[in-house]
C-alpha cells in the first residue's frame, strides 16, 4: 500500500480564509499579552463564563459550556490550531492512503493519562469504538470497515468508502481519547471524575456552579500548562462580568459585548483579544411551526429585515455582515458569492401576500437572559416584522432553559449561534440541513430533499472545483427559502486582565490555556 504522510492536509484553504477576515477586522489578536517575556510558572487563573458545565462526556454534548471544558481534559490524535490547520497531536505523525481508505496513526513516545498510566493504541481503539456506538451530536462520519492496532502506538482506521471531512472530524473535541474500558470506572462514575490526556485534571465540579480544573502533571507537553490552576466561575450576566473583571475577581472573560470592547481597550489593566472565527449568527425559525412552515413568511421576514443596520448596531464594528451561512473562515463559504435576500420592504410585503398569513400573525422570539446583544438583536428584529403586520414578541429566559425549550422544538423563532467544530464545510452544513440528524437542522426541522442530497456528495467529493460547486449550491439554496437567516460573522472576543498572557483563541470559540502564564504579582 503507498501512502503519503499528511501533516497539515487540510486547513491550507481555511488558512487564507482566516487570514483574509483577520485583515478586514479592526486589530485582531489572537494571543494575549504574547511579547511579556518568557512565561512563568504558577498562579490561578479564574476565567468566567455564562453556562456552567454540566456533562464532561466528549461524545454525548456538544453546546460550548460543556465542549470548551472537555477539550481541557481529552485531546484527539491530530488537532487544528488557531489558523484552522490541522496538525499532529496525540499522533507524532499520520498518514493517508492514496485511495483515502487507510488512516494510520502513530502515537508519541512516552504519552501518559493524567493519572500516570501509558497511553495506547488500545485506547485509541476503544475511543473511537465508542464513539461510532454512541453517534451522539457530533458523530464520526465516514464508513469506518475496521479499527486495528498492530502494535502498542499504531492505530489502523479503514473506511469502506472515500470521506473527504474524517481528518476534520477527527480533529475535534468528541474525538478525545480516553482510557480502555473507562480505566475500569463504571462509564458514569468515570465521566464524574475524568482521566485524560490534556493539559488539565478536574479538581472540583458543581454541575450548576463552577467547575476547577488542575494542572495535569503528566502532560506531554514539556513545562505546561503553567498555571497551577483553572477555575470555570459561572457568572450569568454580562455587565457581573465585566465589573467582575476590572475589579480582578475573574483574569478573563468568555461573554464580552461588543458593546464594551471600545470602553475596555481603553480601560487600565485590561486586555481585548480578538479573532476570527467559525460561527455565524442567525435567526432560526422552527418549521413545525405552522407560520413558520411557510417558505413565503420566512422570506418576508428576511426581505423586512436590515442586516447591515443590525450589525452596525449591535456589533460596533467587530463583525461582518452575513450573506451566506458558512463564515469566510470555513472552505467553500458562499459570502461575497451567493445571491442572498436583502432589505425590500416591497418585496417582503408581497411575500407575504403569498403567504397563508397575508394579514400577519403573532409569534415569540426565543432568546437567552443575560446577553445585551441578543437582547437588541430581537429588538430589531421585532420591528422589522411590525414593519410587514407581523408580530414578534420577545422572551427571554436563563440560558439552560433556553437550551432546554429549543432541544424540544418548544419555540416559534430564536436568535442563536450557528458554530463549526472543525475547518471542513461539511460540519456546519451536516448539523443545519440534516432532519434526520442529531440536531434535525438545528432544530428547526428544515427539509430540502435537494440539499440532502447534495450534503451526501459533499461529504465523497474531493477538496476542488466539485466539492466547492456543491456547498456553493446548498448555502443559495438555504438563503432562497431561509429557514434560517444569516446575521453576521462574529468575531470571538475575550477580555482579560493584563497579568494574562499568551491566551490562545481558537476558530471555534474554545481557548488553549496550557499555552497561558501570570505575570506574578509585584
Amino acid at each position: 500500500m503507498t501512502t503519503t504522510t499528511h501533516r497539515r492536509l487540510l486547513g491550507v484553504a481555511a488558512a487564507a480564509l482566516v487570514a483574509g477576515l483577520l485583515a478586514s477586522c479592526a486589530a485582531p489578536t489572537p494571543d494575549a499579552s504574547g511579547d511579556a517575556g518568557e512565561p512563568v510558572a504558577g498562579g490561578t487563573l479564574v476565567y468566567a463564563r455564562p453556562a456552567s458545565v454540566t456533562s464532561l462526556d466528549l461524545h454525548n454534548q456538544i453546546t460550548a459550556n460543556n465542549a470548551f471544558a472537555i477539550d481541557k481534559v481529552f485531546e484527539p490524535l491530530i488537532a487544528f490550531n488557531a489558523a484552522g490547520e490541522i496538525e499532529p497531536w496525540l499522533a507524532e505523525e499520520y498518514t493517508v492512503s492514496d485511495d483515502g481508505l487507510v488512516y494510520t496513526f502513530t502515537l508519541r513516545d512516552g504519552l501518559l493519562f493524567s493519572d500516570g498510566t501509558p497511553v495506547t493504541s488500545a485506547d485509541v481503539q476503544f475511543s473511537i469504538e465508542r464513539h461510532l456506538e454512541v453517534g451522539g451530536p457530533l458523530p464520526l462520519g465516514g464508513d469506518v470497515v475496521s479499527v486495528e492496532t498492530p502494535d502498542e502506538a499504531t492505530t489502523v482506521i479503514t473506511l469502506g468508502a472515500p470521506y473527504t471531512p474524517f481528518l476534520a472530524e477527527l480533529s475535534g473535541f468528541s474525538n478525545g481519547v480516553v482510557p480502555a474500558d473507562f480505566g475500569g470506572a463504571s462509564e458514569e462514575d468515570f465521566f464524574l471524575a475524568p482521566i485524560g490526556t490534556g493539559p488539565f485534571a478536574v479538581s472540583e465540579w458543581d454541575p450548576s456552579g463552577d467547575l476547577t480544573f488542575v494542572k495535569n502533571e503528566n502532560y506531554w507537553q514539556e513545562g505546561k500548562p503553567y498555571i497551577d490552576s483553572l477555575v470555570y466561575s459561572l457568572v450569568a450576566d454580562d455587565t457581573q462580568g465585566l465589573q467582575q473583571l476590572q475589579a480582578d475577581q475573574v483574569q478573563a472573560l468568555e461573554a464580552v459585548p461588543a458593546a464594551n470592547v471600545a470602553e475596555l481597550e481603553g480601560a487600565s489593566g485590561v486586555e481585548v483579544v480578538t479573532a476570527s472565527g467559525w460561527a455565524t449568527e442567525q435567526v432560526f425559525f422552527n418549521t413545525l411551526n405552522e407560520h413558520f412552515a411557510d417558505v413565503h413568511v420566512r422570506r418576508a421576514i428576511a426581505l423586512a429585515l436590515d442586516r447591515d443596520g443590525l450589525t452596525a448596531a449591535t456589533t460596533f464594528g467587530t463583525a461582518e455582515v452575513a450573506d451566506a451561512l458558512l463564515p469566510p473562515t470555513i472552505q467553500y463559504s458562499g459570502a461575497g458569492v451567493i445571491d442572498a435576500l436583502n432589505l425590500d420592504l416591497d418585496a417582503a410585503k408581497a411575500e407575504l401576500a403569498e403567504s397563508a398569513y397575508p394579514d400577519g400573525f403573532t409569534a415569540t422570539i426565543l432568546i437567552a437572559a443575560g446577553n445585551s446583544a441578543r437582547a437588541q438583536e430581537a429588538q430589531v428584529l421585532q420591528a422589522a416584522a411590525e414593519s410587514i403586520g407581523i408580530t414578534l414578541e420577545i422572551e427571554a429566559i436563563d440560558l439552560a432553559a433556553f437550551r432546554e425549550r429549543f432541544f424540544a422544538y418548544d419555540f416559534d423563532l430564536m436568535i442563536n449561534s450557528g458554530q463549526s467544530d472543525s475547518p471542513d464545510p461539511n460540519g456546519f452544513i451536516a448539523f443545519q440541513t440534516d432532519p434526520e440528524g442529531f440536531s434535525q437542522s438545528y432544530w428547526t426541522h428544515y427539509t430540502n430533499e435537494r440539499v440532502t442530497e447534495l450534503a451526501i456528495e459533499g461529504r465523497s467529493a474531493p477538496s476542488g472545483d466539485e466539492r466547492e460547486a456543491i456547498y456553493l449550491e446548498i448555502q443559495q439554496i438555504l438563503a432562497d427559502e431561509v429557514p434560517y437567516i444569516p446575521l453576521f460573522y462574529p468575531a470571538t472576543i475575550r477580555a482579560t486582565t493584563s497579568s494574562v498572557n499568551d491566551l490562545t483563541v481558537l476558530p471555534n470559540g474554545s481557548i488553549r490555556f496550557q499555552d497561558a502564564w501570570l505575570t506574578p504579582a509585584e
